[in-house]
């Protein structure tokens, strides 16, 4: 579909078409994510990993569960589920053991991901699973009224703990490094090249990779937090993101306490047998293959 736009002077362009079309259910735009969310570059950064990868579309598959990040399955216009509330792990892992060629990414938020599923989490990382997750962490479930979560900072104001969060909340890099991950990072929505990047090596590591991005969430927890707009919370991420690879993962969870920084960066990169390995070769065992 051709739409007219005014370029500068008010002359009047063109689009007909865009790289990513065929990665884009367009007739279901515009999104339903709010003004200033950040849930949009990680859909731009992933189309364009995958735009630019050498994996053929009918090996790509997309995993989404409830919430706001739980509608980005839906936008793209290839194999996409959207699954129940914290399943979407558990449902990724099923369809990855049963067809370990697929590329599998899974796409939620933070309560999706470590609250409601945090059990699928930890065991999917455990296992070395080798699915794909990127958890878009905006500190509260956004879409159902702005609760409280595992990622929520300790002192901060969500709907459901308007006095402050007395619980302490996940270090997800510490806790997902811990279980076994073969790949682990964390970068903010202001990241935009270090996002694509961390995604494309999410599709060269075999095994479990998880990326933590750390998202604005304008309406919700950013008003009751002293960031009411989004730039607000840009503005945080720049100031206070400091990039260490190699940081010591026990000093990472997020305090947003003004005099301490937001540590960001490509955590853990190793090779460890997936899985899907192990699993190929108690099968060649239990058929007696290599043994003599």
């Amino acid at each position: 579909m051709t739409t007219p736009q005014l370029a500068a002077g008010g002359r009047e362009i063109k689009v007909s078409a865009h790289s990513r079309d065929r990665l884009i259910r367009a007739h279901r735009l515009p999104n339903i994510w709010c003004p200033g969310c950040g849930i949009g570059i990680v859909l731009e950064a992933y189309t364009r990993v995958l735009e630019k990868s050498n994996i053929p579309p009918e090996r790509q598959v997309a995993i989404s569960g409830i919430g706001c990040t739980g509608r980005f399955a839906g936008y793209l216009d290839l194999d996409s589920y959207h699954t129940t509330h914290g399943r979407a792990i558990a449902f990724a892992t099923g369809m990855s053991v049963a067809n370990p060629d697929l590329e599998i990414f899974v796409i939620a938020g933070d309560g999706d991901i470590s609250t409601i599923g945090g059990n699928h989490l930890i065991h999917a990382a455990r296992r070395n699973v080798d699915i794909n997750v990127i958890m878009v962490n905006n500190f509260n479930y956004g879409m159902t009224g702005g609760q409280h979560g595992a990622t929520t900072p300790t002192g901060a104001k969500t709907y459901t703990s308007p006095y402050g969060n007395v619980e302490s909340p996940f270090n997800i890099p510490y806790l997902v490094a811990a279980a076994g991950a073969s790949f682990v990072a964390r970068w903010t929505t202001i990241h935009a090249n270090q996002l694509f990047k961390a995604i494309r090596r999410m599709t060269e590591v075999e095994g479990f990779t998880f990326l933590e991005v750390i998202s604005p969430c304008p309406p919700t927890f950013g008003e009751l937090n002293g960031f009411p707009e989004a730039l607000d919370t840009m503005k945080y991420f720049r100031e206070k993101s400091v990039v260490d690879d190699g940081a010591d993962l026990r000093t990472l969870p997020i305090t947003m306490h003004p005099e301490d920084p937001l540590v960001v960066g490509n955590f853990v990169d190793k090779r460890r047998e997936s899985y899907q390995e192990l699993l190929r070769q108690m099968q060649l065992r239990a058929s007696g293959v290599g043994h003599q």
